[in-house]
């Protein structure tokens, strides 16, 4: 039974990995997976939380460190040194079918802490912001998705990983999301923007 996920597993792999190979792919997926990539975004929403929201402002980025913290801890620390699967690309029996694209890591695969992060913070925002912007949801959504397939398409996680890093970091935006709203309610009664 186990063996037979794990096959299916390798071969949705090779389909997102090899199967949609393409030049625009190779260029832009290795983009959208580098944390750098983001970091304009990241000290954008820190000064822009803080400017609109003012003290509630600080709590929200407080709070969205606290939501990574989490997730990454969960992943990085707890869950890969359990569990400890080998990436694809270092896999020995595996890796001659893995197009490798970025730098490969030593680290562990299961779950992938680049899902459970980006799908942390896109949750955690959806809780607050969905009442506020009207596309929050679709682009907290879309953004994460694109960040966690581009860990597949580069060769380093297989999409089990991607799955339960996502469903992981879901949880943990919810729970920071719904702990924030319990917390600071009053954030939660103003108007529409």
């Amino acid at each position: 039974m186990i063996q037979q996920l794990v096959h299916i597993d390798q071969e949705i792999f090779l389909a997102i990995n090899q199967g949609l190979s393409n030049p625009v792919f190779d260029w832009l997926l290795p983009i959208l997976r580098n944390p750098y990539t983001w970091a304009p975004l990241y000290l954008f929403l820190v000064i822009f939380f803080i400017k609109t929201y003012g003290k509630t402002g600080i709590l929200i980025v407080a709070m969205t460190l606290v939501t990574f913290g989490i997730s990454d801890g969960i992943s990085s620390h707890l869950i890969k040194k359990t569990v400890k699967r080998i990436r694809p690309c270092n896999d020995v029996e595996f890796k001659e079918n893995v197009n490798i694209r970025v730098r490969c890591g030593s680290g562990f695969s299961f779950t992938s802490s680049h899902a459970a992060n980006h799908f942390s913070l896109a949750f955690f925002w959806i809780v607050l912001f969905r009442r506020r912007w009207k596309y929050v949801l679709w682009l907290c959504i879309a953004w994460a998705f694109l960040i966690s397939v581009s860990q597949i398409y580069v060769g380093v996680h297989y999409p089990f990983d991607i799955l339960c890093g996502s469903a992981l970091g879901i949880l943990v935006g919810l729970a920071t999301g719904y702990l924030f709203k319990r917390f600071v309610p009053s954030f939660f009664k103003t108007e529409q923007v």
